[in-house]
């Protein structure tokens, strides 16, 4: 086997040269292990501890028994939180956040970009950004402080992204924040910032990707070539994949070893930092990760149910539904939800992470989608993308203050509510499904979105009428409505009622901003529809 690993350095001639076709799948997991092997017995140590662990129930490490798993009430309740985008990748700021792999890829911008820039991917690879992200004006106290200004209730920074840089103290790999660039250990800074604000925190992982995601590299003369470079990089086998959201047609090559791995690198955020979130990418429902995933739920949820529980957000299809929490990237649903979901988006138009020249979304555009996930029984995550340096772009701060002033006079129509009977009315279509919020169109004054609380009902109007008229067509008659208010102002709003509706008389011109609530109250009050 040592003969065969150093064949295919020996048989291209040179560190950098291309190996793909060359070197086969297990034999790049096999230099991936070589470079990782002195981290070996703390691995060991980590699954032996979770083996011990899980047999303790109450949930057991299959898929029978994870389907029993519950959102917790304060998740339920919480509604709006912060999802933060935050590594390496911010350094080039160009693309993405997926900058780290498209600049091995050829014909694509990052790559054209990345060699006119930097050089060639043989002398300046992604390791090469590493001591250039510093973070030097990171303060994960004004962050924390912005996050609780905006409303959020919960905040999910990447803990480690598809890179494979780990954003916290790992004792399982050297590239990490402490290490290596920061020196300092952003996870557990955020988590103890985050907490005195009263907020929860979790972590988002989306280290089941690494397997592949630097192959590119492999297919001409680049630094992934080089096992010394190994740790990073990852197996960086080829990805055989033609659709990424079929999973069941993905071929890619994964090795015992590498979800050995996956598991004890996840049960070390449990373990160290104590989420009360953690959020999946879609690459964990690969068909080879279904043995291995009962084990982490299990550890997890078990950890969960000797405090106020936790959450664990998975995509469309990764696990059988109920074993954990739906989340729709970049997406809606077109109806009420019977059990809590999330769906997670930008705050800026083109990525996730930081890149120069971005776009980001107005506070009405955010607070119309809120309306509408929450009236469907679900939460949202709203992911930022600070600069290398550690500060927030001002758009962004803008956007999530403008949040934050909407939800502090209009909150309680929002957190801690529950789904009426229907979620709402009004013309606009909202297309549901992954990767599909860009399709629905803008929001009108005819469109209406529901929740209850507090025995009232809150209408949320998503545009101010014109000519001072609005119907709410879902309030009938029968259910004798007592009083209106409008929560802007908190003055009484003129009211009749017939078969056509819940006829509203408002000043012409806009009390509040972006969303107008209505805090009404019924003969009889409201029943939140039951959860299942």
């Amino acid at each position: 086997m040592v003969a065969a690993l150093a064949f295919g350095a020996a048989h291209a001639g040179e560190a950098t040269a291309p190996t793909a076709g060359t070197v086969s799948p297990q034999i790049q997991d096999l230099r991936w292990q070589q470079a990782t092997a002195r981290f070996a017995p703390a691995r060991k140590a980590i699954l032996d501890h979770v083996g011990a662990d899980v047999a303790k129930g109450p949930f057991r490490p299959d898929w029978a028994s994870l389907k029993g798993y519950r959102s917790p009430a304060w998740y339920d309740d919480a509604k709006f939180g912060i999802f933060i985008h935050w590594g390496v990748y911010s350094v080039p700021a160009f693309g993405s956040e997926w900058y780290s792999r498209n600049m091995y890829q050829q014909g694509t911008k990052e790559f054209a970009h990345h060699v006119a820039t930097y050089g060639p991917q043989s002398r300046f690879g992604y390791k090469d950004f590493v001591p250039m992200f510093k973070a030097e004006r990171f303060d994960p106290d004004a962050w924390a402080a912005l996050f609780r200004e905006a409303g959020a209730r919960y905040v999910v920074p990447v803990a480690e992204h598809h890179d494979g840089f780990a954003m916290y103290d790992s004792k399982l790999s050297e590239w990490t924040a402490v290490q290596k660039g920061p020196k300092r250990d952003v996870i557990g800074l955020l988590a103890k910032a985050i907490r005195a604000q009263g907020m929860r925190f979790g972590v988002s992982s989306h280290r089941a990707e690494h397997d592949w995601f630097f192959d590119g590299g492999r297919h001409f003369d680049s630094d992934v070539n080089d096992p010394a470079n190994a740790g990073l990089y990852g197996p960086a086998v080829d990805h055989l994949s033609k659709d990424d959201q079929n999973l069941a047609d993905d071929w890619t090559f994964v090795s015992q070893a590498w979800l050995d791995d996956w598991l004890a690198r996840t049960a070390e955020l449990i373990d160290d930092y104590h989420p009360d979130i953690i959020y999946f990418d879609w690459w964990i429902g690969h068909p080879t990760f279904r043995n291995t995933l009962p084990t982490l739920l299990s550890y997890y949820y078990n950890q969960g149910a000797k405090r106020d529980g936790v959450v664990v957000n998975y995509k469309l299809g990764d696990f059988p539904e109920g074993a954990g929490t739906l989340d729709i990237e970049r997406g809606q649903l077109t109806g009420i939800h019977a059990t809590h979901w999330q769906t997670d988006t930008s705050v800026s138009e083109a990525s996730w992470g930081y890149i120069d020249h971005d776009t980001y979304k107005s506070p009405t555009v955010i607070i119309h989608l809120l309306a509408d996930v929450v009236s469907k029984n679900g939460n949202l995550m709203l992911n930022i993308g600070p600069r290398a340096d550690g500060t927030i772009p001002q758009g962004a701060q803008d956007t999530l203050r403008g949040i934050g002033a909407w939800l502090k006079v209009n909150g309680e129509a929002i957190y801690g509510s529950k789904p009426w009977r229907v979620y709402g009315e009004g013309p606009t279509e909202v297309i549901g499904g992954t990767f599909q919020d860009t399709k629905t169109k803008p929001f009108t004054a005819d469109d209406f979105r529901f929740t209850t609380g507090n025995g009232k009902l809150y209408a949320i109007e998503l545009g101010w009428p014109a000519a001072g008229k609005a119907t709410v067509h879902a309030i009938k008659p029968t259910d004798a409505v007592s009083k209106v208010e409008l929560l802007a102002d908190g003055s009484n709003v003129p009211f009749t009622q017939d078969g056509t509706g819940l006829h509203l008389r408002v000043p012409s011109h806009p009390v509040g901003s972006d969303a107008y609530v209505y805090r009404i109250t019924l003969a009889t009050p409201t029943t939140p529809k039951a959860s299942p």
